[in-house]
């Protein structure tokens, strides 16, 4: 799951969110004297990629996309956003734009008590409306930005453009696994979430 999974399967911490957002550029090592909610935000970051990657759905939809393709774990990712935003009203009682509104204004608050590092991700973030997934031009345009960061010796083997056409074509079949996949990792952090704080995600509908 990609930025906008990961903050929605976070408690209603800012900490939290983003150290769940944040986990991948810091390789889920929270810095010195970071809050307890920052670095289980980073640990259920870490759960919810061990199960994606493990769940019949989701290896089912890389299926779906190239028969080779170093990229397809990522595209899916960026793809079941896009299906979590087209579905957001089946698994959160909160409305979208009004979610991530919130987390943006939240977030801005409590970049400048971070790190520089982490300070300016967050900033980037918002600056550019990174949750934001909302048709397929977003789409597009997450596929178009992992293009740009990717290296130039695994640029001339795979694209995350590439890939565009092909998901347009099998998005039917891609949701389909997108619906049968998120209950199942609803669970999997809540049950997670109670042996580390004792609660649930309390604004998730399941």
């Amino acid at each position: 799951m990609n930025w906008l999974a990961h903050v929605l399967l976070s408690k209603k911490s800012i900490d939290f969110q983003i150290g769940n957002f944040i986990a991948d550029p810091y390789k889920a090592r929270p810095w010195e004297n970071a809050s307890n909610d920052l670095k289980n935000g980073m640990h259920i970051h870490k759960i919810i990629d061990s199960y994606s990657d493990k769940h019949e759905a989701f290896k089912r939809s890389k299926k779906r996309l190239k028969e080779k393709g170093l990229l397809k774990g990522i595209i899916i990712d960026f793809v079941y956003d896009y299906l979590l935003t087209k579905n957001w009203d089946r698994y959160c009682n909160i409305k979208l734009e009004d979610f991530t509104q919130e987390f943006y204004e939240r977030a801005y608050i409590q970049k400048d008590s971070y790190p520089l590092r982490a300070n300016q991700i967050v900033e980037n973030m918002i600056a550019r409306d990174l949750l934001n997934y909302s048709d397929f031009l977003h789409l597009k345009k997450a596929f178009q930005r992992l293009d740009m960061r990717l290296s130039p010796k695994l640029a001339q083997r795979d694209s995350a453009i590439s890939y565009y056409e092909i998901v347009c074509e099998k998005i039917d079949e891609l949701e389909e696994d997108f619906l049968e996949f998120f209950p199942d990792l609803i669970k999997r952090v809540n049950e997670e979430l109670k042996a580390v704080e004792e609660e649930k995600l309390n604004h998730i509908k399941i």
